[in-house]
This record gives structure tokens, sequence and C-alpha cells, in this order.
């Protein structure tokens, strides 16, 4: 699998890839991979306010239920609410089936994040 060298990525598998003022956040490949077939998304409303490495969310699947973990700080502006008809668009495509846009408080955030080829070399 190969993963977008346009974003970055968490230990957590969560990926973040910014565009002007906003962060988009969603799962990798191996995530999904891991969860199997997603059944429901548990994301917060516009304007909540999230902490790097804290949850903003769940994810349900066929074989369990995953904290979503925020790999910035910041102030989430837009919430994917197609997710929450159709979660599975998840396993479809998860580096397209963004979850949430965070506008980060801080673009240093981004900085401690791994890229592409970091966050592969910790999978193995």
């Amino acid at each position: 699998m190969a993963y977008p060298s346009d974003r970055k990525y968490t230990k957590d598998h969560e990926w973040v890839r910014v565009e002007g003022d906003t962060a988009e956040v969603g799962i990798t490949q191996y995530a999904q991979e891991q969860l199997g077939d997603v059944v429901y998304v548990d994301l917060p409303d516009a304007g909540k306010a999230v902490t790097a490495g804290e949850s903003f969310g769940s994810i349900e699947s066929v074989k369990a239920v995953s904290e979503l973990f925020a790999p910035v700080s910041g102030e989430v502006v837009e919430v994917n609410a197609e997710l929450k008809e159709h979660p599975e668009r998840v396993n479809k495509d998860p580096h397209a089936a963004w979850m949430i846009k965070i506008r980060p408080s801080s673009a240093a955030d981004t900085d401690a994040l791994l890229d592409s080829a970091q966050y592969q070399a910790i999978l193995g």
C-alpha cells in the first residue's frame, strides 16, 4: 500500500492533510484493514475544540470500536456528514474519506507528525 505523500501521519494511524488554514483528518489504510467493515462513525460537532493526541470521536466496525485521535489541536470547522449515512466509505478509500476538518491552533503541530516514509517504516 502506498501512503500518499501529501499528508502527515500519526502513530495512532490517523492522517492529516493541510489545505490553506484547515487540516483534513481521516484514518489510514492500515487502520481500516485492522478494523474491517466500518458500520458507524461518531464525530464531533463543528465548533468543538480538539487537542492533539486526545480522542475526538470513535469508529465502529463489525470487529471493534476504536477511538479516533486528533493529530493537531484546534477547532473543528467541518464534519463529513456523509459518513454518518455511509460509514462504509471509509473502507472503500480511507485516504479520500476525511472525517473532520480542523483549523489548527498552531501550524507547527504538523511538524511533529510522520511523513509517508516514516509512517510506513513503523508499519514494518
